[in-house]
């Protein structure tokens, strides 16, 4: 599995690619200010859910948090799922 992330002006998308570079999945944010993003939307390809694709790219997005010194505001249903069951990242939840 890789994962990678791209940024534009005011949104970001961190995206997963399995062993062929076929994108399995997706993860997108918008920035809330200088210090914050708002994670909005995550979703698999049919197919490869179940995997734990999308847990990584939540995951990935709170490195990327941590790095930077951001915060993070799970709008997406399963980002505030995976924040709820896993209290040791909630250091990054806004």
């Amino acid at each position: 599995m890789k994962i990678l992330h791209k940024e534009y002006d005011s949104t970001g998308i961190f995206k997963a690619y399995d062993e062929n570079d076929y994108q399995v999945g997706e993860m997108t944010y918008v920035w809330a200010g200088e210090k914050k993003i708002i994670i909005d939307h995550t979703g698999i390809k049919p197919g490869y859910e179940g995997r734990g694709i999308a847990t990584e790219l939540v995951m990935s997005a709170v490195s990327f948090a941590r790095e930077r010194g951001i915060k993070i505001t799970p709008l997406c249903p399963f980002a505030q799922a995976v924040f709820m069951r896993r209290p040791e990242i909630n250091d990054v939840k806004s």
